[in-house]
C-alpha cells in the first residue's frame, strides 16, 4: 500500500511540475518574441578590459531585472583604458517582476550571440528591451526609426479608421499612463481597437510625449487602414491592433485556441507515457524480486515463451536473432520494441 502511494504522489507531483512548466512557458512565448536587433559596427578584442565591462553590465541587468521594470548602469574601466560603458533594460509596462526577469534574461542571451564581441547592442523582444553602448545614450531623446510594420488593409471602413484615429489620440495624451503608474506605459482600447505606447525609462516627461506623439504620427500615415501597425523608435513605440489582429499575422482568438491544443495533447501524452512507466517498473520490480527472467523456448511461429517468478510469459515477436540467453523483461522489451505484446499470463 505504501509503494501505491508513493508512485500515485510522484505522478501527482510530476502531473503538476510538468502542467506548471508548460502553463509558463505558453505565457512567456509572446513576451520573448524578438522584434529587433543591432550591433554596433565596433569590435572588442575579447579577453580584453572592455570585455569584462560588458559582462558586467549585461550581468547587472539580468540581476537588477528581478527587483525592477526599468534600471540602467554605467561601468568604468578600473584600467587605464578609459573606457566606459552604459546599458539599460526596459520592461513592457504590464509585465510582472518574473515576466519581467525572465524576458531580460532571454533578451541578454541573445544580444550576446547576436552582437558577439560588438562594442555596442541593441535588441528589443515583445515584453522587453535592452541595450549596452560605450557611446553616451542615457538620457538622450532619439527618434530614429527602427522598425515599422503595417498588417493587411481591412478596406475603407469609416467606423473602424474612427475608432483607431481615437486610440492613437488618446495615446498621445499622458493621462493614458495614469492607471499604470506613470506615463512612460499607455494603454487605450475603443471597440475591436487595442493600442499601446511605451518609452524608455531614461527619458523625461516631456522627451517621451515628443517620442510617443512622433511615433503615433508614423503609424496614423503609414498604417492608418491596416489591421495592425507597429512603429519603434529608438527610445519609445507606438502600437495598435484592430479586430483581434496584431503583428504576428493571426488572430489572438486562433493562436490561444491553437497553444491551448498543444498544451492539452502535450499533458495527455506526457501523463499517459509517465502512468504506463509506473505500471511497468511495478511489474519489473515483482519479477526482479523473484529473479530474473529466462527464454525457455521459441516457437515456429515467432512466439517466444519465457519463465519468471513462477510464471509464463507469452510475447510475439518478428524479429530473428533472440538468442538463448537470460534476459531481463525491461531488455527483452527494448530488444522486441514496438512489435512485442504481452499476451498472456498462465
Amino acid at each position: 500500500m505504501c509503494r501505491t502511494k508513493t508512485q500515485t504522489s510522484s505522478l501527482s507531483l510530476l502531473f503538476f511540475l510538468v502542467t506548471a512548466s508548460l502553463l509558463t512557458a505558453l505565457s512567456t512565448a509572446a513576451t520573448e518574441t524578438f522584434v529587433f536587433g543591432g550591433c554596433s559596427k565596433l569590435k572588442y578584442t575579447p579577453g580584453t578590459p572592455y570585455e569584462s565591462l560588458v559582462n558586467s553590465i549585461l550581468t547587472s541587468l539580468v540581476n537588477s531585472a528581478m527587483f525592477s521594470t526599468y534600471n540602467n548602469f554605467t561601468i568604468p574601466s578600473s584600467s587605464s583604458s578609459n573606457d566606459v560603458v552604459s546599458g539599460l533594460f526596459q520592461c513592457r509596462g504590464d509585465l510582472g517582476s518574473d515576466a519581467c526577469s525572465r524576458c531580460v534574461a532571454r533578451a541578454v542571451s541573445q544580444l550576446g550571440t547576436l552582437c558577439l564581441d560588438a562594442c555596442g547592442g541593441a535588441l528589443q523582444l515583445e515584453g522587453c528591451f535592452v541595450k549596452y553602448d560605450n557611446a553616451t545614450f542615457l538620457g538622450v531623446e532619439d527618434k530614429t526609426e527602427v522598425v515599422k510594420k503595417c498588417g493587411p488593409s481591412i478596406g475603407y471602413d469609416s467606423d473602424a479608421l474612427t475608432r483607431c484615429n481615437a486610440v492613437l489620440d488618446y495615446l498621445q495624451n499622458p493621462a493614458a499612463g495614469a492607471g499604470n503608474g506613470g506615463t512612460l506605459f499607455r494603454t487605450g482600447g475603443s471597440g475591436n481597437v487595442q493600442g499601446v505606447a511605451q518609452c524608455v525609462g531614461d527619458l523625461s516627461p516631456s522627451e517621451c510625449q515628443d517620442c510617443v506623439s512622433d511615433a503615433i504620427q508614423r503609424l496614423k500615415t503609414e498604417c492608418g487602414p491596416s489591421s495592425w501597425g507597429d512603429v519603434y523608435l529608438a527610445k519609445c513605440y507606438a502600437r495598435f491592433s484592430q479586430g483581434g489582429y496584431h503583428s504576428h499575422g493571426k488572430k489572438d482568438d486562433d493562436n490561444n485556441d491553437e497553444e491551448i491544443e498543444k498544451t492539452l495533447a502535450i499533458l495527455i501524452g506526457l501523463i499517459a507515457g509517465v502512468a504506463l512507466l509506473i505500471v511497468f517498473l511495478s511489474f519489473l520490480r515483482k519479477l526482479c524480486d523473484s529473479g530474473k527472467v529466462r527464454l525457455l523456448k521459441r516457437t515456429k511461429s515467432n512466439t517466444i515463451v519465457l519463465s519468471g517468478g513462477g510464471k509464463t510469459l507469452l510475447f510475439y515477436q518478428t524479429a530473428d536473432h533472440l538468442g538463448d540467453h537470460v534476459v531481463s523483461p525491461f531488455l527483452l522489451k527494448i530488444h522486441l520494441g514496438a512489435q512485442a505484446q504481452h499476451v498472456l499470463h498462465i
